[in-house]
């Protein structure tokens, strides 16, 4: 069975938490309604290694690690496959993987121009 993390950054406010559910949520709809779960590189007890442990224990032998961070920074490069290296040593049966950052991705673009013509009808012009 295939799993799907989506790892943000955390944050302290604990509302952002509510906008990662939804976007989950989302992300398991368009997936067929596969084991999706959300975890936090710092600020929540819901990190990357309890994120696996939860889906392993749902029955997943794949799982698939989507950092959802726009730049690839320190964590991206560094903090992020350092620590799926060690989790994958706890669990030499499970195949981890990391995906790509979000980055620069196109519709990233398509995203800001919804966001200004919403701007541009609010202010009716």
């Amino acid at each position: 069975m295939d799993g799907i993390l989506i790892l943000a950054h955390g944050s302290k406010r604990i509302e952002t938490e509510e906008v990662m559910d939804s976007l989950v949520e989302k992300v398991r709809k368009k997936s067929g309604n596969r084991l999706v779960y959300p975890c936090y590189l710092q600020f929540s007890d819901n990190n990357l290694e309890k994120g696996v442990e939860r889906l392993v224990g749902k029955g997943a032998s794949s799982i698939s690690v989507i950092p959802l961070f726009l730049f690839d920074g320190v964590h991206v490069t560094q903090d992020i496959p350092e620590e799926i290296e060690g989790i994958k040593a706890k669990h030499p049966g499970v195949e981890i993987m990391l995906g790509s950052h979000i980055g620069a991705d196109d519709r990233l673009a398509d995203i800001v121009m919804d966001r200004v013509a919403a701007l541009r009808k609010g202010c009716g012009g």
